[in-house]
């Protein structure tokens, strides 16, 4: 374990870091954005749709893009770009426009899923060189990002805070930070592997893997469960629970604050029992939370479950996308197909869930991500690590 593998492995928490914050302090706000663009449910939907839009652009756009230029350029790239989003939004609420917002959400996206492509490919390598389990700690970084962003969305949402403010210096923070975090990142990572997979894919044939399918679907579902609670949980406790605006963005803090948990400790288990079972466990213990939030009508019950939520779906991504990158040869194109898979729940999530719920409730909703939940860890199974030498055999290509 070399110190510039440490210092790849602390860049990269920092990075993953810096969207979590940018992304709690817009979810926070959901309840005052709404009432500034004058939305109704259905209508937020349409106008998170421009963060789904803009999410499956950029995790498109980033795999050949890496390819070319290695990970480092789109990390730069992908993390301004969340920052222009952020002040976008801010902007958009500020002058009332839903369409600026959803442009805003636009660009956020683009930036999260070029970004996040690239985080996981460059996180991917750093886990392989250190031996053992580390996506899921630097994922925690994302969440402790949220859990920071919650909390001071939170306490700016009590104090009446201007949205365009607070997010404006948010964007200026991102930026700033970047410029420290990105040093330790070298150049050309990913753009090699990804050579060298460009010339293996006609032989390979990755998204022909019904393994690495199911651990797609894995990743599919419990980035559902993750996605829903970022656009929709202040949300839902507010108009489905009667929390005021404060404490419905508590409960998100509170969300946010069992994901940054699991991943920090998650770790440990994943070594100790291997992805299968930890992947399995999680997503029951999600599916336990959200029956809460769903089904209990007492607001401290309901709140309750959000623990088990975010503790249920911490694991699910940096497990599965290790699990991913680990299933065969060319590690960088399964991490970026198993991340693609991952980030239809980005694209269908927020729309499919504001059209439920202008028909039926946002409670109601979430019994679709629930059993979509539920039928993942029947999957887990695919998320098994290769003997050994089959494993050596493969990173060696």
């Amino acid at each position: 374990m070399t110190t510039a593998v440490l210092a790849r492995r602390n860049a990269l928490s920092a990075l993953f870091f810096l969207p979590g914050i940018t992304i709690a302090s817009w979810v926070t706000r959901t309840p005052d954005v709404r009432d500034l663009v004058d939305a109704s449910t259905a209508q937020m939907g349409l106008i998170l749709f421009g963060l789904s839009v803009g999410s499956m652009i950029g995790i498109l756009a980033s795999g050949p893009l890496v390819s070319r230029l290695g990970t480092r350029p789109i990390l730069i790239a992908g993390i301004l770009v969340i920052a222009l989003g952020a002040a976008v939004i801010g902007t958009g609420a500020h002058l009332g426009s839903g369409a600026v917002v959803a442009l805003g959400l636009g660009l956020f996206g683009c930036g999260m899923g070029g970004g996040e492509v690239a985080l996981n490919i460059e996180g991917a390598e750093v886990e392989r060189r250190l031996g053992r389990s580390a996506m899921p700690l630097m994922h925690g970084f994302f969440s402790l990002g949220t859990v920071v962003g919650a909390i001071v969305g939170m306490a700016l949402t009590a104090v009446s805070f201007p949205v365009v403010a607070h997010l404006w210096i948010v964007a200026a923070i991102v930026v700033a930070a970047l410029g420290a975090a990105i040093r330790p990142i070298p150049a050309g990572v990913g753009k090699r592997a990804a050579a060298r997979t460009a010339a293996d894919l006609p032989r390979t044939a990755v998204w022909k893997d019904t393994r690495l399918l199911l651990i797609g679907g894995v990743i599919l579902a419990l980035a559902m469960a993750e996605g829903a609670a970022n656009d929709w949980l202040p949300l839902v406790m507010v108009d489905g629970h009667g929390l005021d605006a404060a404490l419905g963005s508590g409960v998100f803090a509170v969300f946010a604050t069992a994901m940054t948990v699991g991943r920090f400790i998650g770790g440990r288990f994943v070594d100790r029992f291997g992805p299968v079972a930890v992947l399995c466990v999680s997503a029951l213990v999600s599916v336990g939370g959200l029956a809460l939030v769903v089904f209990a009508d007492d607001q401290a019950i309901a709140s309750s479950g959000a623990i088990l939520w975010g503790l249920g779906a911490s694991l699910g991504f940096p497990v599965a996308i290790s699990a991913a990158g680990e299933s065969g040869e060319n590690a960088a194109a399964r991490v970026s197909l198993a991340a693609t898979i991952g980030y239809i729940a980005f694209l269908v999530g927020p729309p499919a869930l504001g059209f439920l719920g202008e028909h039926y409730g946002l409670r109601s909703a979430l019994i679709a991500v629930l059993l979509l939940v539920l039928a993942a860890a029947f999957m887990t199974p695919a998320a098994r690590r290769p003997a050994a030498p089959a494993l050596e055999e493969a990173r060696s290509r």
